[in-house]
């Protein structure tokens, strides 16, 4: 699949599992619902007034009042709003930067609505995708591990198609302490974003450092 395409294959899977599982159905995110997270989808992409308040906390109350207007919408058409994408004034409209922009946020907030479930099972992603989420991972870790107290070692699963000739991300290398994370592309990718309670990777190291380690990825 040319990469291009990969966010907007994941925004369609993902709009169509907020259908089929209703406004109502839980998430990681608690105490959000698929109502919730529908509208922080729609908002960071349509109201940029309001989705600085995501990383800025002096935002955050206006972005807060925004986010449930949207979530009063009728369902069918707040998801029929992330589905068909941003405005066309948006710079995400180009294929490449819908790409950068959103591939791996579609990838974790799939999760977090799938896995919050009953009876959940993994998903299996196509190798290429893997591949794609790996290179990005590879670029973003430093920065989404920029408050871990550890050196972290990512190490994707040997059976994990990388494509890319390299296994192993290090992040803040030289620091004493020093953890390792081994699981498939996904749940290192989930783990990175905050979600590393939900996450099955092997965790191995410095045991405090592991104890930590779930609360200090991520950001976002």
């Amino acid at each position: 699949m040319p990469a291009a395409t990969y966010a907007s294959a994941e925004r369609a899977a993902l709009a169509a599992d907020l259908l089929r599982l209703g406004p109502d159905a839980p998430t990681l995110d608690q105490p959000w619902r698929a109502r919730d997270l529908a509208a922080h989808l729609v908002l960071r992409e349509r109201r940029p007034d309001a989705a600085a308040g995501i990383a800025l906390a002096a935002v955050a109350p206006w972005t807060r009042r925004v986010q449930v207007r949207l979530a009063d919408l009728p369902y069918p058409e707040l998801v029929d709003r992330f589905r068909s994408g941003p405005p066309a004034w948006s710079p995400v409209r180009r294929p490449k930067v819908d790409e950068a922009a959103n591939l791996l946020e579609f990838l974790v907030h799939h999760e977090d609505l799938l896995r919050a479930q009953p009876g959940w099972v993994p998903r299996e992603l196509p190798a290429d995708l893997r591949d794609e989420a790996w290179r990005r991972l590879r670029r973003m870790g430093r920065m989404l591990g920029r408050r871990v107290p550890c050196t972290v070692r990512l190490e994707v699963e040997q059976a994990e198609p990388t494509g890319q000739g390299v296994s192993t991300v290090t992040i803040r290398p030289g620091a004493p302490r020093v953890v390792t994370l081994r699981g498939p592309v996904l749940e290192l990718l989930l783990y990175a974003f905050g979600r590393g309670r939900a996450a099955h990777v092997d965790a191995s190291g410095d045991a405090d450092a592991v104890a930590v380690l779930p609360h200090a990825f991520g950001g976002f």
